[in-house]
């Protein structure tokens, strides 16, 4: 396979674009979350220390020294892969980062596929037939699940479905006070994981179905679909061999665009159902002022965005031969 010309171009262009956005981000990080009120140490050491005890926990940990010089020292520990040391945890925050991610990409992916598929479809289904009662329906709907904050939504569904119907668990990763194994692990998992997953879904889900519904009235007007009907195919058909491709390009877009903040972004999701994400980690780890995690995690998110951005282009790219990387 023959790599289009200017193709090098743009993926120079991109990774020093990259480099960029994650140093800013992990630039302005770190110097927010240094000035922000409040002392780690006070959090690590409690309130009864000696001032001698306090001076030696800011050397242990480089507190102690200019924030300029923190700041050297961090960069050049990151250009090593060494994002330093939790102090809320007492462990590499590598580690940390590993042991809480995969929760955050479980829950991340099942509500972007969740909202992806379904909001897809349901915007073939009401831009096929606009201002049906179907589509009216959707459209109120889709409003209600984008403007209503996730942290009302979760609540309404854990009162609803965990308090009051008992059908499903209101919070938490697995269940506390078992011990499951095997198939009754993964099942017991996925019960945990509905709700949060519909919550974080919901307002995305609605995105999707509009932005679908709106590609698809232009695909309808596009003068081969216009041909196509010219030859007798149905409805159904027209819409399924040839607009649902076309409407698929800019939902990649939007897909990309907002993948990485739905997968690594859904703090008050994750605390609202207990769960324990990246999400949960950077709420808590900045409560008790812990600069290396903190920064840390806004970096891998900040990289997330990229890489999910740089993939959206070249997704386009594949799926309408119009669009180009030079």
């Amino acid at each position: 396979m023959t790599i289009p010309p200017g193709t090098a171009g743009w993926i120079v262009r991109r990774a020093v674009l990259a480099l960029a956005v994650v140093a800013g981000v992990a630039t302005l990080t770190f110097v927010l979350i240094h000035l922000a009120p409040g002392d780690p140490i006070y959090v690590l050491a409690g309130d009864g220390g000696s001032p001698s005890y306090y001076a030696d926990m800011r050397a242990k940990y480089g507190l102690d020294r200019p924030l300029l010089d923190q700041f050297i020292r961090y960069v050049r520990a990151v250009t090593r892969a060494d994002f330093g040391y939790s102090f809320m945890f007492q462990a590499p925050v590598s580690r940390v980062l590993a042991q809480h991610a995969p929760a955050s990409l479980l829950l991340g992916f099942t509500a972007l596929i969740l909202a992806t598929v379904a909001g897809f479809l349901v915007g073939l289904a009401t831009g096929a037939r606009p201002n049906g009662v179907l589509d009216v329906a959707v459209r109120a709907l889709s409003s209600v699940a984008y403007s209503a904050p996730v942290f009302w939504t979760g609540q309404m569904f854990i009162l609803l479905l965990a308090v009051k119907l008992g059908l499903l668990p209101a919070g938490g990763l697995t269940s506390a006070r078992v011990d499951l194994r095997g198939v009754r692990h993964i099942a017991d998992v996925a019960r945990h994981l509905v709700l949060p997953a519909i919550t974080l879904a919901l307002p995305f889900l609605a995105v999707v179905a509009r932005v679908t519904h709106a590609a698809v009235a232009d695909a309808l007007h596009e003068p081969f679909v216009l041909a196509a009907k010219a030859r007798g195919l149905s409805r159904t058909r027209i819409v399924m061999r040839h607009v649902a491709t076309l409407a698929a390009v800019p939902l990649v877009a939007l897909v990309g665009e907002h993948a990485a903040s739905v997968v690594a972004g859904a703090a008050l999701t994750e605390a609202l159902f207990g769960w324990p994400g990246l999400g949960y980690l950077v709420l808590h780890a900045s409560l008790h002022r812990d600069y290396p995690l903190v920064t840390a995690t806004f970096v891998v998110i900040s990289a997330s965005v990229v890489l999910f951005n740089a993939a959206t282009d070249v997704a386009c790219a594949y799926l309408d031969p119009r669009i180009t990387l030079s």
